[in-house]
């Protein structure tokens, strides 16, 4: 398949990380559960790219496998290669991966109360991360950490590490494990829904603060996995669409919102709120439901969905191609020499 990178006018640069092939599967009680299928996408350094797809589309099971966080059993990556560089972070052992999470690539995970240890002191859980990749004394971590809470709007930083999880709002545990994250100085960030649950302010503050850390880091990268098309506009640069647990579409934030190709994600588009629109205009549903992934179509993935569904569409899984510009899409529709007919 085709090598799926940021599009530039000069030669692309070399990527950050590639996911290659990619395939996972759950073993549950009638077989195996594929939740990513065959996925493939390339981060350049300093990007921002977005994952963004409905629940269920294999976007959270796609960021966990790139850290090896899947737990095994049940679940299995069976296929793929994930290349930091030259390095296949699926031939590490155990050990040889702590070194690469938290140091190389670290994760804000979707529910900081869960995430974040209920009876451990938030300064105990920021200088571990500290101390597990620094040869520094217990001192220096904890400045360290007072140094990164402060950086991501903790007030009276020093004072509040002795505080525990369930003594800071939402939005505060959200800025504390932005803050574990990047203590280290990762080069990869992958945030999984990381305003999920946050007020819409809390949540323009805490993507402000993303974006203005990444800042400082001119080759550091972010990849951000949403369900809200509303965060890509504001924060990527680039975009994939999954839904099925395959990549549906792959562009630019521009040519996704300006010339989107694929019906899934011109269906994504749809939905999202018209600020010009009349106040009692109903907002457009892509009809049906996301199948369980352990009854998908055995053509394409949104042909139960996809208004423009045709006889092949159901029978015949059609490939990720690219139609220009660093645009990919998986369509029949939009391949080479088709032409519509209604199913």
């Amino acid at each position: 398949m085709a090598s799926i990178h940021h599009s530039a006018d000069n030669a692309p640069p070399r990527p950050l990380l590639q996911v290659r092939d990619l395939e996972v599967a759950f073993r549950v009680e009638h077989g195996l559960a594929r939740a990513v299928d065959g996925v493939s996408f390339d981060l350049a350094a300093g990007e921002v790219l977005g994952i963004v797809g409905e629940s269920g589309s294999g976007k959270s099971v796609t960021a966990l496998s790139i850290l090896r966080l899947i737990p095994d059993p049940p679940g299995k990556i069976s296929k793929g290669q994930i290349l930091l560089d030259d390095l296949d972070l699926l031939s590490l052992t155990y050990d040889q991966m702590r070194q690469i999470r938290g140091n190389e690539i670290a994760m804000i995970f979707q529910e900081p109360m869960t995430a974040l240890n209920p009876v451990f002191s938030i300064g105990m859980q920021v200088r571990e991360a500290v101390l597990t990749h620094a040869k520094i004394s217990k001192a220096e971590a904890t400045d360290r950490a007072v140094g990164m809470l402060e950086k991501v709007g903790i007030p009276s930083a020093r004072r509040r590490l002795h505080d525990y999880p369930h003594q800071f709002s939402g939005g505060m545990r959200q800025r504390v494990m932005i803050a574990m994250a990047l203590v280290c100085h990762p080069r990869i960030l992958i945030a999984d829904e990381p305003t999920t649950a946050l007020d819409v302010t809390t949540q323009s503050q805490i993507l402000d603060l993303m974006l203005e850390l990444k800042h400082h880091e001119s080759d550091a990268s972010i990849i951000l996995i949403t369900h809200d098309l509303g965060v890509v506009a504001e924060t990527c640069d680039r975009a994939v669409v999954m839904y099925g647990g395959k990549i549906q579409e792959v562009g630019t934030v521009q040519q996704i919102f300006a010339d989107a190709k694929h019906p899934y994600t011109e269906g994504l588009l749809a939905s999202l709120p018209a600020m010009a629109g009349p106040r009692d205009e109903q907002l457009y549903t892509i009809p049906g439901n996301v199948p369980s992934i352990m009854d998908m179509p055995s053509g394409c993935r949104f042909c139960t969905r996809c208004e423009h569904v045709t006889d092949r569409c159901r029978q015949e899984e059609p490939a990720l191609h690219e139609i220009g510009d660093g645009q990919f899409v998986r369509c029949h529709l939009l391949e080479p020499g088709s032409k519509p007919d209604s199913g």
